[in-house]
């Protein structure tokens, strides 16, 4: 058995697993099938991920299948497929308490805070396991990333008709697209990359793409007619995110998604005489993952045309950092453990 270990920035080694501690009560002992690669697994390859120490275990986005588990009311058994919802929240602070365990103040997420699931077996709780009768392992693998979408549009109060932007088409980018559609929102997208925005227009059904290479937005009125009520900055990056403030309609909002760890600034009477609301939206909730594999089931939501890269877990720590390199067109990675 094998586990992939990011020793420090920049060298991933494939070694022979550790032992498995006991697991505790309310755990799952659950085999790993495949597992995505997101910006927070590359972030950590190159040491520019704030939340992080080595050596970790990393992989969060898991499809997995239930080796043993304890008799348990939502009926989980062996051999049920499953996502796992990464976020291991405390239960007990002030977001906990009220139904915001996305954001709890002693947040540990699977591969980031604690070590995750480049490896075969992993113990899980029980209560972040979300099943699947019908869905195969390489979708389930996706339900994490389509979660930070999902719970972006819904956390907006997105309606039907109304006009959203999203900035940057990296994964979670996409996301936030899939579930603004399934809102019945009018979409403009817009990103540096004009393979992005072309995968957009054809995969998605996406008319109106803008190529901001050169920083200009000054099409989105003409394309709008009004300014856009919401817009979802996927991004991550201050030199978008600065700006995002001023192509909001009056009385619209401004999600940030994509986060930076710095500071952003903002005119502050432009603010105001626009009445603008500003959200940040973190992870997902449970209910989220449900709600995602249900649309999947119905075959409402389908991601599986966003993996560019399939990876044999024997070959992932020579091709992991490739996948940082621009040139080499990474939507989504699997990697087949």
């Amino acid at each position: 058995m094998k586990t992939l270990f990011l020793e420090k920035p920049g060298e991933l080694r494939l070694r022979d697993s550790p032992a498995l501690e006991n697991p505790t009560r309310g755990q799952a002992l659950v085999r790993v099938h495949r597992v995505g690669v997101c910006g927070t697994d590359l972030h950590a390859f190159e040491g520019t991920q704030p939340f992080f120490s080595y050596p970790r275990i990393i992989g969060h986005e898991l499809g997995v299948e239930i080796v043993s588990v304890e008799s348990n009311e939502r009926g989980l058994q062996a051999g049920d497929r499953c996502s796992v919802e990464p976020y291991l929240n405390c239960g007990e602070c002030v977001a906990c308490r009220r139904g915001k365990g996305n954001c709890c103040v002693n947040m540990k997420v699977i591969g980031v805070h604690v070590d995750g699931g480049m490896r075969e077996f992993v113990h899980v709780p029980i209560a972040k396991l979300h099943c699947s009768r019908s869905l195969g392992f390489e979708s389930l693998a996706l339900v994490e990333a389509l979660g930070i979408g999902a719970h972006a549009v819904h956390r907006a109060g997105l309606e039907a008709g109304e006009t959203a932007l999203v900035l940057g088409l990296g994964p979670i980018g996409l996301t936030v697209v899939q579930f603004a559609q399934a809102a019945g929102a009018k979409i403009v997208v817009a990103d540096i990359s004009e393979k992005r925005l072309e995968f957009c227009r054809r995969m998605m059904g996406i008319e109106h793409g803008l190529n901001v290479k050169n920083g200009d937005l000054t099409q989105l009125r003409d394309i709008c007619g009004d300014l856009p009520t919401a817009i979802f900055d996927c991004t991550g990056n201050p030199q978008s995110m600065n700006p995002a403030f001023s192509y909001a309609a009056n009385g619209g909002r401004l999600i940030f998604v994509g986060f930076y760890s710095g500071d952003l600034t903002f005119n502050d009477q432009e603010f105001h005489r626009r009445e603008l609301t500003v959200m940040g939206s973190r992870n997902a909730l449970g209910g989220d993952f449900q709600r995602i594999i249900q649309l999947m089931e119905e075959g409402k939501i389908d991601a599986k045309p966003w993996i560019t890269h399939r990876i044999p877990c024997d070959h992932i720590a020579e091709t992991f950092p490739r996948l940082l390199d621009p040139e080499a067109g990474v939507l989504k990675a699997i990697v087949e453990w």
